[in-house]
């Protein structure tokens, strides 16, 4: 006998793993982000960094992956509801793709107070 609670459970994590693999599949820019994230998580690891330095980095890569869920949600349902060129379909759009831009710099200026101190004790060493 199956618990229908756990079974509609696991089903939603099916969906969301789905989402991810669109939103990979579709997405250059998310792309983009998952090799920066493998190199930003690699850069940790080879620096050593510290709990802190790692809990700022997780957030900030966090924050950008989920402006990017978001923009590709919100360019989809745009395109759906609007297929033909709309001013405020591509207002929606455009404001979707800043919020990715805010995160992205945001995590850039994250990642340089994180690990500039490291490289430069590296480059001084």
């Amino acid at each position: 006998m199956t618990n229908p609670y756990l079974s509609a459970r696991l089903r939603s994590f099916g969906h969301a793993f789905r989402g991810l693999k669109v939103l990979l599949q579709t997405q250059a820019n998310a792309r983009i982000h998952a090799v920066a994230t493998v190199l930003v998580l690699a850069a940790g690891l080879m620096f050593g960094i510290s709990l802190l330095e790692w809990a700022l980095i997780v957030l900030a890569i966090l924050c950008v992956w989920v402006a990017e869920a978001i923009n590709t949600a919100i360019e989809f349902l745009v395109d759906l509801a609007s297929p033909e060129a709309h001013p405020l379909a591509g207002k929606a759009k455009d404001a979707a793709a800043g919020a990715v831009l805010v995160a992205a710099i945001g995590a850039a200026l994250i990642g340089g107070l994180v690990f500039g101190p490291h490289i430069l004790r590296m480059l001084h060493s």
